[in-house]
């Protein structure tokens, strides 16, 4: 009223306690706000809360301007940052201890309970002292006030400062002024005023507004009065037209130089006890920050300070860099704080009521595949593996969660899932928990948890046991590698026999048995059957190594042949994927009320006349037997989880192809539910633990998991390059034996000569003079000897020459 007056008269009005967040230079021309807005207080409020990770709160506010448009703006900064104000409680401008009592009381059965304050200063803490009586300033409470009172803490008197004991924990958020030498002689003026009694409350924040406003003020009318302009009024046609029975407005003057002062004033630049006054366009003071003030056993400490350009920090406003136009969260400081109750852990901020109603849990009353959910019918208690995920996971909730599961459904048919969920957004249902699939549509009416199991949709299809081949044998292998192991059979008895006929009789005799000799051993080795024992150190040598490299082979060729014969159980039709599958124009199989229907329908654009819907495993198997051609089905899609179920007691069907959507079952809560959050890392600790999968186990995988068998339609064969390295490393050995071999014979060889050449007559078969033209030959027939003989040989020469000496 006063702001409507004020532009009428065209008088400047300049206020130091309107925080209203509403008023605006837009809407009063001549107001002048020299103090903070509420919209930049709400602003670190909602930082605040957000640092923090809450969601959801209390806001208790005046029912006045002041308080509904400071708590209004709040909604709007915490809807940014994806929290919400989930209830508003007004309280009378007169104040009533009944009415606050009752409020209060009634708001401990809301789940929330993170509270912001935002009520009119009060010398006495009324407030807090009906909060204390009822118990609300306990660990599982967080008590937020606005900058009401820091000011009535800052104004209390020394004798009331006792009343400090019922705001343990409590935060306050107060507008923060720079510490100058200004400021300090100021305060400690005012202190010795009040040792001399004569005033008797604190100096708060505003008191410093009031003054540095009066200052600016007279700075802006003294510029006036010194540049000699006349000071003039004139009448208003509007003010003179205006009729009201109380307030003669006519009789008031309009001051001529009203914008000449409203200039001089907006562009304000004085030094005061609050720091540098200046305003903004919108003809606000530009303030530095707010103080984030714990109080901790009858003390207020400050935690942290924060600007809308830096967020959260540990240093004052006044030094840190203001030129950064955004921050992020990692970014922000505040120190330890402690919360009601004395605690230092952050307090989760949200409660299921104690004394309220328990929680109204839907869950689908299914009429097949039951050991998901289900509800026994003679004592209306439900079981399932959902139901037993969900025990789990609500023990390691923090608080207790008290509910009641109702049955969704008439168990004759499987429910609408889509319908569920939509309860759930209605209110009809607190959460869901069930066999829900996490789909677009639904993520729109609720939040899921953290998924607890992959439903990704997959195909099945029966197994035809008579699909065989009598080559199967030779599939293991490629050709290239089969060709390769046959060289190598041939290389290795070339080798050995090399190495093994100067030393072992085995390996000697008519040409025919030696050769038999050579390629029986070679591939006795395979079987481990061979006869011939090794005597030559290499050959030994180069049949440790082919005997691994046949160690690996073998194995290898036993796995591959027995994953080919697993998977030539395959379906007898074609179908060897979703691409197959919708390409063959059969029927398709899918579970009522599944959402595969519409996926098949809508993404995969398959005929409805092709989607045939089944109620049970029972009626799953028998259209997979009678096939499409005999009124059955090919195929059937649905999600893994119910296939899984259905294949753990048959053995005649199979799952083929991959996977073909990513998706997975999560439990349903209302939009916003902070028991979505802790439901959610209840189950990630379920999975950490391995839990998860315990549970798993226990429902499905009696005896096996049966998503294990799942098809691969075309196995890879075992290439030449899974085993070149060992190829390469046998005949690296081979080769190296040979060469030794060679060296070896070759310095005999030299010997024999030698000899041969000392000796003048020799009647024995191994001398001779040799020519060049026979020293090859000769060589091949020394190679063919006997070591032994040559050996004897060499000791019969030494012996001769040793009698002549």
């Amino acid at each position: 009223m006063i702001s409507q007056i004020a532009n009428g008269l065209h008088v400047p009005l300049v206020s130091y306690a309107a925080t209203d967040p509403t008023l605006s230079a837009l809407q009063f021309p001549y107001f002048l706000r020299s103090t903070h807005s509420d919209s930049y207080q709400m602003e670190a409020v909602a930082d605040f809360i957000n640092f923090y990770g809450w969601k959801e709160v209390i806001a208790i506010f005046i029912d006045n301007d002041y308080g509904r448009n400071g708590i209004s703006v709040l909604g709007d900064k915490l809807t940014e940052k994806m929290a919400v104000i989930s209830y508003k409680l007004a309280l009378p401008s007169q104040f009533d201890v009944n009415f606050i009592t009752d409020v209060l009381n009634n708001s401990k059965y809301l789940g929330p309970r993170v509270y912001v304050v935002h009520i009119n200063p009060d010398p006495m803490l009324r407030f807090f002292h009906i909060a204390q009586q009822l118990n609300m300033m306990t660990s599982e409470y967080v008590w937020l006030a606005t900058d009401w009172l820091s000011s009535t803490l800052d104004s209390l008197s020394k004798d009331n400062q006792d009343l400090f004991s019922m705001l343990e924990g409590v935060i306050v958020f107060r507008p923060h002024t720079p510490t100058t030498t200004l400021k300090k002689a100021f305060v400690s003026r005012w202190r010795k005023l009040q040792q001399r009694d004569a005033v008797h409350s604190g100096l708060n924040v505003y008191g410093l507004y009031a003054y540095d406003t009066v200052w600016a003020v007279a700075h802006a009318i003294d510029k006036i009065l010194k540049q000699h302009i006349n000071i003039s009024f004139s009448s208003s046609s509007t003010l003179q037209d205006a009729k009201t029975n109380r307030m003669q407005l006519g009789k008031f003057k309009v001051f001529n130089g009203g914008e000449l002062l409203l200039k001089i004033l907006s562009e304000t630049n004085l030094t005061g006890l609050t720091g540098q006054i200046r305003f903004n366009a919108d003809r606000n003071i530009i303030l530095t920050g707010y103080e984030v003030v714990n109080i901790v056993r009858m003390v207020t400490r400050i935690v942290s300070y924060w600007s809308n350009h830096t967020g959260f920090s540990l240093l004052p406003p006044e030094f840190r860099k203001e030129n950064q136009t955004s921050y992020s969260h990692p970014d922000q400081k505040i120190d330890n704080v402690t919360w009601p109750g004395g605690m230092t852990k952050k307090p989760r901020g949200w409660v299921i009521a104690n004394g309220g109603r328990p929680l109204r849990i839907g869950i689908p009353k299914r009429a097949s595949f039951t050991e998901f959910v289900t509800e026994l019918n003679k004592s209306h208690n439900v079981q399932g593996y959902c139901i037993n995920l969900f025990d789990e996971a609500r023990q390691l909730v923090p608080y207790d969660v008290p509910s009641t599961f109702v049955p969704f459904g008439n168990g004759l048919s499987n429910p609408n899932y889509d319908a569920l969920v939509k309860m759930v957004a209605d209110g009809v249902f607190d959460a869901a928990i069930g066999d829900i699939t996490i789909v677009t549509n639904r993520t729109r009416n609720a939040d899921f948890t953290q998924p607890f199991a992959a439903t990704g949709l997959v195909i099945v299809v029966p197994i035809d046991n008579s699909k065989s081949t009598p080559w199967v044998f030779v599939k293991p292998f490629a050709l290239k590698l089969w060709a390769v192991i046959a060289i190598s059979f041939v290389v290795i008895a070339v080798v050995i026999w090399i190495l093994e006929h100067r030393v072992n009789d085995e390996f000697r005799g008519p040409p025919k048995q030696q050769l038999r000799t050579m390629f029986l051993f070679s591939f006795s080795t395979l079987f481990k059957t061979n006869q011939e024992k090794t005597i030559s150190p290499l050959s030994r040598m180069v049949m440790v190594v082919w005997l691994f490299l046949l160690m690996v082979v073998t194995s290898s060729y036993t796995a591959s042949l027995t994953s080919i014969l697993t998977v030539q159980q395959l379906s007898s039709s074609t179908i060897t994927g979703i691409d197959s599958l919708i390409a063959s124009d059969w029927p398709i199989g899918y579970q009522v009320g599944s959402f595969a229907y519409s996926y098949l329908k809508d993404n995969l654009n398959i005929r409805k006349s092709r989607l045939v819907s089944l109620g049970s495993p029972e009626e799953y198997e028998k259209a997979l037997r009678q096939g499409p051609k005999s009124g059955g089905v090919a195929a059937i899609v649905d999600e893994l989880p119910y296939i899984e179920l259905f294949l753990s007691k048959r053995t005649d069907f199979i799952i083929v192809g991959q996977p073909f959507t990513k998706g997975g079952w999560g439990f349903a809560f209302q939009k916003d539910s902070p028991l979505a959050v802790d439901m959610s890392t209840a189950i990630l600790k379920l999975a950490e633990s391995g839990k998860l999968q315990e549970i798993h186990h226990k429902w499905f995988c009696k005896p096996e998991c049966p998503a294990q068998r799942i098809q691969n339609p075309d196995p890879n064969q075992l290439h030449l390059r899974s085993f070149l390295e060992l190829f390469i490393l046998c005949g690296v050995f081979s080769l190296g034996a040979l060469l030794l071999f060679l060296f070896r014979v070759a310095r005999q060889y030299a010997r024999y000569q030698k000899k041969q050449m000392e000796t003048p007559t020799s009647s024995t078969t191994l001398s001779s003079n040799v020519h060049c033209s026979k020293v090859l030959h000769n060589f091949f027939d020394f190679i063919d000897e006997k070591e032994e003989a040559i050996k004897r040989y060499f000791n019969q020469h030494n012996n001769s020459q040793s009698q002549v000496s």
